[in-house]
């Protein structure tokens, strides 16, 4: 990567993490985005309202290579001292999506200088962190005639800068699950007057465990509570509503949707049984993230062509990744580039991203722009 391109990389990275926007709130960095890309390039520009993408056109007879990028960022506060420190309270860039977005740039930057063998989408996508920004993308694959799409996450616990893929399921289906529970509230002095919601809900917090350990499933599924919440600071009420959040996820949909079942019929009981009226909402949703066995052999020849350290991943990865809509559509790999062993994970205050993986997210790219069938 040349060196002018990743000092402007870099410095948009920097920007980026100043202003970080939450999922589907994105417009100020969708903005930035657009305009950088308008402005160092010479690249087609489509715009899509709360996303967009920009193309090489390399020839009809060429490939269709899609690269995606996410640029959303957390609700968390910036604890730690940086120069480029988020500057509005309770948000930030504590996943990296800034430091992908820069690739994506860097990426965009040298494309447009040197070319490519194959036609070059280089998308941008809103909303990672809630499973829905993908679903808003998705219809580049069938609009473009995508051949196949490339993305890649900065990872925690893997050696520095090293590349990882893996075959297969590569991150967990999961989506977040309130189980809303209706009694009627009564007087503290007499509870047996209503329906108290508590004892349901503590009941399916003591089952949860044992959902995750029966023979049906075919891989491993876990049930995490979030939050609970029952009643108000009235001491002379017994309350008569309350909900459980809790996260399902799985290795596959098919076990995320019998996780689903089994944790619904059972609060469906306990409901019964307390008098309870129960209903259940979903959001966070987001499908297994299943590689290509070709487009996995494409990064490790990548990998190894460039001189990186490559590791096969043995296991899929429990958090989720919205990639998973694209790869049901088209052929395509997900893979990791790694901060090292002990850096901090990505998600907690002392994250930041590594400036220096943004070269080598580019030369990746580059690479696989440039490799046929």
């Amino acid at each position: 990567m040349k060196k002018s391109n990743y000092e402007k990389a870099v410095a948009l990275r920097h920007e980026l993490h100043q202003h970080p926007e939450l999922s589907n709130e994105e417009t100020w960095t969708k903005q930035r985005l657009m305009d950088f890309i308008r402005e160092q390039t010479t690249l087609e520009i489509v715009d899509k309202g709360n996303w967009f993408y920009a193309v090489y056109r390399a020839g009809t007879d060429r490939l269709n290579s899609a690269f995606r990028t996410e640029f959303d960022a957390l609700p968390m506060d910036e604890v730690i001292e940086l120069p480029w420190a988020s500057e509005i309270p309770g948000k930030a860039h504590k996943c990296g999506h800034d430091g992908h977005a820069a690739t994506m740039v860097g990426f965009a930057l040298e494309v447009d200088q040197e070319g490519a063998a194959n036609n070059t989408f280089f998308l941008f996508q809103p909303a990672e962190e809630t499973g829905d920004g993908a679903i808003q993308c998705v219809d580049l694959i069938k609009s473009e005639q995508i051949d196949e799409i490339y993305g890649y996450h900065n990872f925690s616990g893997l050696a520095y800068q090293a590349i990882a893929a893996r075959e297969g399921t590569t991150h967990f289906a999961s989506k977040g699950m309130t189980i809303h529970f209706e009694g009627a509230p009564a007087h503290a002095s007499r509870p047996e007057d209503g329906q108290n919601p508590s004892l349901a809900i503590a009941k399916l917090i003591q089952a949860l465990p044992g959902f995750t350990h029966v023979k049906e499933y075919s891989g491993e599924v876990l049930a995490t509570v979030i939050q609970i919440a029952v009643g108000s600071e009235a001491f002379g009420i017994s309350p008569g509503e309350g909900e459980l959040k809790a996260t399902i996820r799985a290795y596959d949909e098919k076990d995320l949707d019998r996780l689903q079942t089994n944790v619904e019929t059972f609060a469906k009981e306990i409901a019964k049984q307390e008098q309870l009226q129960v209903w259940f909402t979903y959001q966070d949703e987001f499908p297994e993230t299943l590689n290509h066995k070709e487009n996995v052999e494409k990064v490790r020849r990548a990998a190894k062509s460039l001189g990186y350290e490559y590791t096969d991943l043995l296991k899929a990865y429990r958090g989720s990744e919205d990639f998973g809509h694209y790869t049901k559509q088209t052929k395509g790999a997900f893979f990791y580039i790694g901060n090292g062993e002990e850096y901090p994970q990505v998600h907690t205050s002392a994250y930041d991203y590594r400036d220096e993986n943004i070269s080598r997210g580019v030369e990746m790219f580059k690479t696989l722009a440039n490799m046929s069938d």
